[in-house]
């Protein structure tokens, strides 16, 4: 069987556990950690508090510091009220594709990684190769986020990450980050002909929307010089504002959902110590000398750090060389790499199938694009051989 024939079953297997990030990985994670471990590997499942979701690290070669990892996200979007026309859970292949969820939004990387062992195993003879594989990537990279402590906590860690998303095997080296919140007002009910003997909870969170706004203009006085992110400032978006049920009674409780994509991180800390004064110093106060037990409280949904582009990147560079890239571009969804990055290590994005498909019906990785992630692992096998990592 060619390279192309084994990726394409590991494939069918893995788009087979309906890996929505709502359900477990765990049968997913076992499938991985067994060819894996069939391949020599030293593997480890790292299962999260509810027992029911796990990462697994593993390692080819010597037990050292450096060396690089191969990283991907196992959990998948949800299929419900799509209108697919083939079945999600079951790969089909037509006209050079092969369609199914995670075909291209990950699991064709982790295919294409899990095929070509034996050239991996081979070229990690000096220096290791790491394979980091995640859950609940969709919903703010919460395995990863878990991952990279484990990481930080020990002596031995990989210098250099490749995460495999798709960018059609261009190689990307930097991406905003993406933060994302939940904050629920509690006010006071009370008839609508009266507002002042109520807290009208709706009222207070349109405030703090204004508020997101006047800090949204403040971000782009801050942009960055030569940022070459599309916008090239911080953004931030009001996703959601829910409240009330009638015309005429006070608004007792409301829910904002709002994100933020920061370009830097020390935008971040801003925009968070503007709300907490605003709230500390003007919301609460005129709310609570209403209702006591008035409260504004925050949900952190996720806050996973961009990809910054570095004037030094070995990740950057051997992907380039791999891939034949001139060089390296940004892209706007986020990703798992930045975490990497935070914890010393350079990262970089390069994987098979286009952003274009990831999360819609019908979603495809062509075989063309597993075919040239096979030929980069091969040329990686050749190259780790003859560089220090």
């Amino acid at each position: 069987m060619d390279d192309l024939a084994r990726c394409r079953d590991i494939l069918g297997d893995l788009i087979g556990f309906p890996t929505v990030t709502s359900d477990s990985n765990l049968a997913c994670i076992a499938y991985i950690a067994e060819k894996l471990g069939e391949a020599g590997a030293r593997v480890e499942i790292l299962t999260d508090p509810s027992g029911q979701k796990a990462n697994l690290f593993a390692t080819l070669g010597p037990e050292r510091s450096g060396g690089l990892v191969l990283s991907g996200h196992t959990d998948v979007v949800p299929v419900e009220d799509q209108p697919w026309t083939t079945d999600p859970w079951r790969m089909e292949e037509r006209d050079g594709r092969l369609y199914g969820r995670g075909a291209c939004d990950m699991k064709g990387f982790v295919a294409a990684c899990l095929a070509k062992l034996d050239v991996l195993k081979a070229a990690a003879v000096e220096r290791p190769i790491h394979f980091a594989f995640t859950h609940d990537e969709e919903i703010g990279c919460v395995g990863a986020r878990d991952l990279v402590e484990v990481l930080k906590a020990r002596d031995v860690r990989p210098a250099l990450a490749v995460i495999g998303e798709p960018t059609m095997m261009q190689v990307v080296e930097g991406h905003k980050g993406c933060c994302e919140y939940t904050v629920t007002f509690t006010g006071a009910e009370g008839h609508g002909s009266d507002p002042a003997r109520g807290v009208n909870a709706v009222e207070y969170a349109a405030r703090y929307v204004n508020r997101l706004l006047e800090l949204r203009q403040a971000l782009m006085d801050r942009c960055p010089p030569g940022s070459r992110f599309e916008p090239p400032f911080t953004t931030l978006n009001v996703g959601g504002l829910h409240g009330g049920h009638s015309h005429n009674v006070i608004v007792g409780k409301a829910v904002l959902d709002w994100e933020m994509r920061p370009v830097v991180w020390d935008d971040l800390d801003f925009v968070k110590a503007e709300l907490e004064a605003f709230v500390g110093d003007v919301l609460l106060p005129q709310m609570r000398r209403v209702a006591p037990n008035a409260d504004i409280t925050t949900q952190t949904i996720g806050e996973v750090a961009g990809l910054t582009p570095m004037a030094q990147n070995a990740a950057r560079d051997l992907m380039c060389k791999l891939t034949g890239a001139n060089g390296a571009g940004l892209v706007p969804f986020g990703t798992e790499a930045g975490l990497f990055q935070q914890i010393g290590m350079d990262a970089v994005i390069c994987g098979p199938g286009s952003i274009e498909q990831a999360h819609k019906p019908d979603e495809y990785v062509a075989l063309d694009q597993l075919a040239q992630c096979l030929q980069m692992l091969d040329r990686l096998g050749a190259e780790y051989g003859r560089r220090g990592t």
